[in-house]
């Protein structure tokens, strides 16, 4: 990256209108997506305590950008000219939900529709998010442990996580 010249920010909140930005940075308010992350890395469902859930995607999160620019480089044939955008389209989730993706996919936790709908969106991007970060959570050694239940819907996942519950499935 650095040969490259490649600079790696962090992901930002995504935020669906500006008061919920501005709730955030006056009160420090989540959104629903911010909600819905903290949920969905809940022990039970992860296999791991938030700590540990937190330092895998720390780990992670830097070798997965650079991925993922060595592609985009690969795929350009080149460096990023001056003054063009850093990509067209904005992520529909951050390299933090496609890590809980992954994890959550690797458990055996339900199936990629099913995090599709959790996440708001489609199959591919759950697809493309798992092909993308699975090599990545090899290379740390992380084994997932399966899931004690396996679930068929989105609802399903969300109604087995209870706030009380902090002990990994």
């Amino acid at each position: 990256m650095d040969a490259q010249q490649v600079t790696v920010s962090q992901t930002a909140p995504n935020f669906s209108s500006a008061q919920e930005l501005r709730d955030w940075a006056e009160d420090g308010a989540t959104t629903s997506r911010m909600e819905l992350s903290q949920t969905l890395s809940h022990p039970a469902l992860t296999g791991m305590s938030r700590p540990d859930f937190q330092a895998l995607i720390d780990r992670i999160t830097v070798p997965y950008q650079a991925a993922l620019e060595q592609r985009r480089h690969r795929q350009r044939g080149g460096d990023r000219r001056p003054g063009t955008r850093g990509g067209v389209f904005r992520q529909k989730i951050t390299d933090a939900d496609r890590i809980l993706a992954t994890v959550l996919s690797q458990r055996d936790l339900c199936d990629q529709q099913a995090l599709a709908t959790l996440f708001g969106v489609s199959r591919g991007t759950i697809r493309n998010a798992i092909e993308d970060v699975r090599p990545l959570l090899e290379q740390d050694a992380y084994v997932p442990t399966l899931a004690e239940r396996r679930f068929a819907t989105a609802a399903e996942v969300l109604a087995s996580v209870t706030e009380d519950s902090e002990t990994p499935c």
